[in-house]
């Protein structure tokens, strides 16, 4: 048993250098030019290998643009509408006449009044014009102040203002100006004061009340007026 075990050792019956010594690199050499055949030759054959459909290919085309909207109509022209215009043949002219011609067709020799007519209206008048002026407005009730068309009345009578002697004492002097109303006969109605000084007004007052005027005329009627008056108060 042991000289099978260790006899294999002492005589070993493969024995190694048997084969030539050119099979390894001819077998080396072989493998390369087999792998390289495997892997050179698709790579050299790239170009003719089919190209794969792009994706884009699937892809839908984008639908085209909508045509442009129509241009609009074009407006309808508006109807010019000329102007009226209102000639009033009793205007007075604008310009200045070139020459002013006479004028025809009326015959005066031959016309006259309409019966009824007053003297002095105008020729050619109607029937049932005025045959009088018409009458004046009413006077009016309430005072109307003098001036303009309104002239002062004249003072007809005339009462002095009878000095305070308590004025007198405290050597007060002045002017009291006063508002007065005169009735349609020329009589003073009421007073009332403008300017005051207050020892002299209740005796300015009783004097301009006693005073009288001529009546005033407003279209030949006699109405009331309202005027301004002073009285002056001086020592001696």
């Amino acid at each position: 048993m042991a000289g099978q075990m260790f006899g294999e050792i002492s005589n070993p019956t493969i024995r190694v250098g048997t084969q030539k010594w050119y099979t390894v690199p001819v077998s080396i050499l072989a493998h390369v030019v087999a792998v390289a055949t495997v892997v050179i030759v698709p790579l050299l054959a790239a170009d003719v290998l089919p190209t794969p459909p792009s994706m884009m290919a699937f892809v839908a085309a984008p639908p085209p643009p909508p045509p442009p909207p129509p241009p609009p109509p074009p407006a309808a022209a508006e109807a010019v509408v000329a102007p009226v215009i209102d000639v009033n043949p009793n205007a007075a002219p604008i310009e200045a006449p070139a020459e002013i011609v006479p004028e025809t067709g009326f015959d005066l020799s031959n016309v006259r009044g309409v019966e009824g007519g007053i003297v002095g209206g105008v020729v050619g008048g109607i029937v049932g014009g005025l045959l009088r002026a018409p009458p004046p407005p009413p006077p009016p009730t309430e005072p109307v102040r003098v001036g303009g068309n309104i002239s002062a009345p004249v003072k007809t009578k005339n009462v002095d203002p009878r000095y305070p002697e308590v004025a007198r004492a405290a050597r007060v002097s002045g002017v009291v100006i006063l508002e007065a109303v005169i009735g349609p006969d020329g009589r003073v109605t009421d007073v009332k004061v403008l300017r005051s000084v207050p020892l002299l007004d209740d005796a300015a007052v009783l004097a301009v009340q006693q005073w009288e005027y001529t009546p005033t005329l407003l279209n030949g009627v006699p109405v009331p007026v309202i005027m301004t008056v002073t009285v002056n108060f001086q020592l001696r």
